[in-house]
This record gives structure tokens, sequence and C-alpha cells, in this order.
């Protein structure tokens, strides 16, 4: 029998970690379709806690935009989360040693704006040659032409715009698990 080898534009579980980028308090208000942003970051954060996907976040300036909001930040449980300056996180040395440190070369992206923290972060990330995976229905920005221009431009430069399901169904693989039992219940609607 011949061994078969997933392709190599499928997202594994492995392989993978979780970037949630810049959901905070004092843009929150602005933010178009917030309620579902954050509910599908939730969603997003409980698969990768029960499947021990790694997970980073961050935060821009939050002494002018404030923490991560409240529901985000209670289901990032013992996440280490990085202040940033930069509208890349990638620019910023600590969180880039850090991402390394995982090993990982799948990045599974979310967070606001997509058109200037998450944009510049996805351009740098497949810059170090990580493989890209942006969360479309688990991003924003203020208006949805923002959001639609990032997302176009991010697929151009190499990046896979996927959806929160596309990715929790990609990391479990298979039903008939523990996990996908529980995953099940918990998360999928």
């Amino acid at each position: 029998m011949t061994a078969f080898t997933p392709s190599p534009h499928s997202l594994n579980a492995q392989q993978s970690m979780l970037l949630v980028i810049d959901i905070q308090e004092r843009l929150a208000p602005a933010i178009a379709d917030l309620e579902a942003l954050v509910a599908e970051n939730v969603r997003l954060l409980g698969v990768a806690a029960e499947l021990n996907i790694p997970c980073l976040f961050t935060e821009q300036y939050p002494k002018g935009l404030g923490a991560t909001v409240a529901p985000v930040k209670a289901a990032l449980h013992d996440v280490h989360g990085y202040e940033k300056i930069h509208f890349s996180a990638v620019r910023e040395s600590e969180f880039r040693d850090q991402l390394a440190a995982y090993g990982k070369k799948q990045v599974v992206v979310t967070g606001t704006e997509a058109h200037v923290c998450v944009l510049q972060t996805v351009l740098d990330l497949l810059v170090l040659d990580y493989t890209v995976f942006v969360v479309a229905d688990a991003v924003s920005s203020r208006t949805a032409e923002n959001k639609h221009r990032a997302l176009k431009r991010m697929a151009q430069a190499g990046a896979h715009i996927v959806s929160t399901e596309m990715v929790m169904f990609e990391w479990m693989e298979r039903a008939g698990t523990d996990q996908f039992k529980a995953i099940s219940k918990a998360f999928i609607r």
C-alpha cells in the first residue's frame, strides 16, 4: 500500500499555531461585525486548547487601545501576549523569537484590523517562509471594504484565506475520535 502525503495546502494540527492580533477594548466598538468576530475567535481558541495547538496574541499600544476584549481574553487562558508598537507583530523581536521557538511552519491568523496589523503581520510571516492561513470570518476592520481589500491582497501575496470551520475540521482530520466528539459538542454549530 502506498503511503499518503497530505497536500502542502492543508492545515495540520501538529504543524500549526494560532495568532490572535489586537482585538482590543477601545477599538472594538468601531469594528464591523464585532460580535461575530469575537465569537469566531473564541471558537478557534477553544478548539486550539482542546487540540493542544499553541497560541499567541498581540495588543497594539494597550495604553491607548486598551486590553484584549474580555470574551477573547477569557478564552486565551494562560496564553502569552505581546504588547507591540509596530503594526506588524513580526517587527517585534521578542514576538519573532517566541514564534520561532514553537517550531511550527503554519500560522493561523485572526484579529483586527485586517487592513493594518493583520495585513502587515501576514506579509511579514510570508517573508519568513511561514505558511499562513487567514481566517476570513475571524478578522475584521472598521469597514467591510477595508477587510475585503486586505483579504484580497493577502491572498495575492500567498496567504490562504479560510473560514473558522475549515480550520477546525482540518485540524481534527477525522470524525469518531474523543476530541472530535468534544469539539463537535462544544464548538460546532
